[in-house]
């Protein structure tokens, strides 16, 4: 629970921080900072993303006490990549020197440092949580966020650029390390040398083919939002950037909070009963993932305009609700392939077919960039955009679901989930256009009240047992 509630906070105060920023920041400048963060996240993807999947793959309890190398071969790698990154965000402010914060090279560094603080927090979290360590996840999660979410929208109001604001992200995520360093740290051990070869083999077989599909997936936003910006300005691709952001993390927060415990249960598994048995839980760990994340997304799509007129600064109005409303179908398929189709191939290390699914959606998403722009103006870049994870979605799930070793779901209870989200959705649709207030004070207890009562009768996903086995008392065994 302590990993749910560590995402839950990190959702929140990144919610929040996000529209704060678009505000101090002004549409053109978010616009500008919203780019460099998702070449930030590109960054990160390519650069760091296949030692994180190998510690939640490879890393363990057991593994931290009799297999020490593994640790070793992690922060020796994370050390090699982090100075790389370190040297040429220190050559771009070099190179661009004379034109100080405002230059590009500014914009450059920061977004590298932004890329280096979210790469060595992401490590060292998966570590907590491949220990079970929720405790000292949630701690880091905090530390993190407070420093994050005091410095960001203090660098935004008083150095009122992005570049700062990038490197505060940055600085943050390494300070939270930096203080919670003691707990983090594996009991010393000798360094296997001899081990270092064959252990970094295995983290480059396993992980990148997972970050050459992660990295085409964060080159989608990227491309789209600079083609916006080009056909239109940078203004025009901070509205684009703000619907998708706050879409993508409505959508995927609960998605990335089950998968940090549920992939651990699958790995878990593993280690103690087989790959079947991982399989099966892969299995079931999808069902609760169709379960929880269908009717947030159908949520979502209810509260849109109300939460527009909420919480969305005056200058994105409008735009807001367009882009959202055209992204949440690819959002939602996107989080449907990392959360409940990925972990197939991961348990089974063959990740191959999750690059050709993200090229799929590439080449998808570019012709739609040809085609619908034209069409529809900036409305067609987001489609095309869907168009693109729909069609990655459809083509790996089809390899995951035939053939012989196709991974068998549990039909009945998505089945369930889709017709109580249908439900859901018909009783939302009236209150859609109410004022804001009520709209919000109507949709939320409605939608999770029926939804709610419907998961309880069916048991759908098998949720109403796990919530009684939460609140069940625990029996002491009996006297010998």
């Amino acid at each position: 629970m302590a990993v749910i509630a560590a995402f839950v906070l990190n959702a929140g105060l990144n919610f929040v921080l996000g529209l704060i920023l678009a505000k101090l920041l002004g549409p053109a400048d978010f616009g500008l900072f919203a780019l460099a963060t998702a070449g930030a996240i590109v960054l990160n993807t390519v650069l760091f993303e296949w030692l994180r999947l190998s510690a939640t793959r490879f890393y363990s309890g057991r593994v931290r006490i009799d297999e020490p190398w593994i640790r070793h071969g992690l922060d020796r790698a994370y050390a090699l990549v982090g100075l790389g990154l370190i040297a040429a965000a220190a050559v771009s402010l070099l190179v661009d020197s004379d034109a100080g914060a405002e230059g590009r090279g500014a914009v450059l560094a920061g977004t590298m440092l932004a890329a280096l603080g979210n790469g060595v927090f992401d490590y060292h979290a998966a570590l907590a949580r491949a220990r079970f360590d929720g405790r000292l996840y949630l701690g880091l999660v905090a530390v993190k966020n407070v420093l994050a979410f005091a410095g960001m929208a203090a660098a935004a109001w008083y150095l009122a650029h992005p570049a700062w604001v990038l490197a505060v992200a940055g600085l943050s995520c390494l300070l939270s390390i930096v203080i919670l360093h003691r707990p983090l740290r594996d009991p010393a051990t000798p360094l296997a040398r001899d081990r270092m070869g064959t252990t970094w083999r295995l983290f480059m077989t396993y992980g990148l083919p997972l970050i050459a599909a992660n990295a085409v997936y964060q080159l989608m936003p990227f491309l789209n939002r600079s083609v916006i910006a080009v056909h239109a300005d940078l203004a025009e691709a901070g509205y684009f950037a703000l619907a998708s952001d706050v879409t993508g993390r409505s959508l995927t927060t609960l998605g990335t909070a089950l998968d940090l415990l549920l992939f651990q249960l699958a790995v878990r598994a593993e280690e103690f009963e087989g790959r079947a048995a991982a399989e099966a839980q892969v299995g079931r760990n999808a069902g609760v993932v169709v379960a929880l994340l269908l009717p947030c997304a159908v949520g979502f799509w209810a509260v849109l305009p109300a939460l527009q007129e909420i919480v969305v600064p005056e200058a994105y109005r409008g735009p807001f609700v367009l882009y959202a409303g055209l992204l949440i179908p690819g959002l939602f398929c996107l989080s449907m392939m990392f959360f409940a189709i990925n972990p197939i191939f991961q348990i089974r290390r063959r990740t191959l077919p999750v690059i050709a699914a993200a090229g799929v959606g590439l080449a998808v998403n570019a012709a739609g960039l040809l085609v619908l722009p034209t069409m529809f103006g900036g409305a067609g870049i987001a489609l095309a955009q869907t168009l693109g994870l729909v069609a990655a979605f459809f083509w790996l799930a089809v390899r995951a679901l035939t053939g012989p070793d196709r991974l068998h779901l549990p039909w009945r209870e998505i089945a369930a989930s889709a017709a109580a989200c249908l439900a859901m959705g018909l009783a939302l649709a009236p209150f859609r256009h109410l004022a804001p207030g009520l709209a919000l004070a109507t949709c939320l207890p409605l939608g999770i009240g029926l939804y709610g009562i419907l998961v309880w009768i069916f048991d759908i996903a098998g949720l109403r047992g796990h919530v009684l086995a939460r609140f069940r008392p625990v029996c002491p065994a009996p006297a010998e």
